[in-house]
This record gives C-alpha cells, structure tokens and sequence, in this order.
C-alpha cells in the first residue's frame, strides 16, 4: 500500500507546484540550465523511452512470462502477463489528459509549446521495463540472473530519464513525476504477480469425491470378504 500512495502523494505534490507556478519550479529551472547539453549521446539514451522500442521489449517479455507461466503449471499464469498489458495500455489514457490540464511549456532547448509534464518517455520506461522486469524475475532460478535483471531495467529508466533532462527534452521534474505515475501500476502488477506466484497450489494426486467414496466402498467389502474367508496356508482361527 506504501508503494501506492506515497507516489501518488509526490505526484499530487508537484503537480500542485506545476500548477501554481511554486517555488519548486525555481531549483526546477536551475538543475535544467546545469545539467541541459544536447548531444547524441542524451538523444540515443532518451530513445529507450519511445513506445516503439519500449513497447517490443514488453510484449516479447509477456510472451516469454506466459509460456513459462503455463508450461510450469502456474496458477492463474495468464493475469499477471494481462495485467502488464492493461496497465500499458492504461499509459497514454493518464498521461495524455494530464499533459493538456497542466500546459506546461517546454525548456529554452526545445522549440515553444507545451504538454511536458508529465514525461511520456519516463512512465513509458518505466512500465514498459518495469513490468518486464516484474514477470520474468520469478521464473529465473539464478539470484545473480535476478539481480542482472533488475538492475539492467533501472539502467534503463535512469538512462532515459537523464537522457531527457540532458537533452533538454523534459524538466527535472517533469521526469520526477513520470517515475511517481509509473510507480503505481508497477505496484499494481507486483501484486498481482505476487499472488499468482504464491497463490492456490494446483491439486495434483488427490482422487475426485466420487471416486474417494468409491475406494472407501471397495476397501470394506475387501475387508468383509477377508475376514470371513479362511487362510488355506494357516487354516480357520
């Protein structure tokens, strides 16, 4: 539940201040002018954030969690790859009404218009590998192939989120506040996948009802019919 509401308190929070014109705007536009360089290098990072690599990436890992999912027998193996495409999904439905409430112009490094916050490429980076990450981690047996895992997907988004800013493409906190939007539905499909992963064991090995009724019926008729027929090897009692 942290997981949840603490991000979407951030988010609310600095959403305020874009609105308002806050003094959170004024560090805002002086880690921009520090840090702004455009270059190729904050291009081709930035470019991880587009939905034409991101989204690729997602769907073969949606494939991948779905087949491991079902060839091990895993409960409900297909809601947590679902929940992963909805939430995707989900993306430009939130952040693109939020782009026109805030009108928030761009930095000196682009040309003027507005629609920057909150950045796009940030949540798209985020969900997109995020949820990658969150369905092929439990079916990777290996702690180190794990941590390689989860520690390429932040490579990822923090990559893009400072190819952003360098670029001059996003303001700080325009990047801040696509991680606080993309943190919920990552939160979102942790549990989920939590509990698909954790979740009713499948019943191997157990007999029906019917048929446990019928084992009982026969094992007391074997019973009957052994007790009242004598032994040729021991003769009667």
């Amino acid at each position: 539940m942290l997981f949840l509401v603490l991000p979407a308190l951030v988010f609310a929070l600095i959403t305020w201040q874009v609105l308002t014109d806050g003094p959170l705007l004024r560090p805002d536009a002086e880690v921009s002018r520090a840090l702004v360089h455009p270059d190729g290098f904050s291009q081709f990072l930035s470019d991880f954030g587009n939905v034409q690599v991101a989204v690729p990436v997602l769907l073969l890992a949606l494939a991948l969690a779905a087949w491991l999912g079902r060839a091990r027998g895993a409960w409900r193996w297909w809601l947590p790859p679902l929940t992963a495409a909805v939430l995707m999904a989900l993306v430009p439905a939130v952040v693109v009404p939020l782009k026109e409430w805030t009108d928030r112009p761009g930095t000196p490094a682009v040309p003027p218009a507005t629609g920057y916050f909150p950045s796009g490429h940030t949540v798209t980076a985020l969900v997109a590998y995020g949820s990658a990450a969150l369905l092929l981690l439990p079916r990777l047996r290996s702690p180190a192939a794990r941590r390689a895992l989860a520690a390429g997907c932040g490579v990822l988004v923090l990559g893009v989120s400072y190819g952003l800013v360098r670029h001059g493409y996003h303001w700080p906190l325009d990047v801040l506040a696509g991680w606080c939007l993309g943190a919920v539905p990552l939160a979102v499909l942790a549990r989920v996948t939590g509990r698909s992963e954790h979740g009713r064991p499948e019943r191997t090995g157990q007999p029906k009802q019917g048929e446990s009724a019928e084992a009982g019926v026969i094992s007391r008729s074997r019973r009957r019919t052994s007790s009242g027929t004598p032994s040729s090897r021991t003769g009667p009692s």
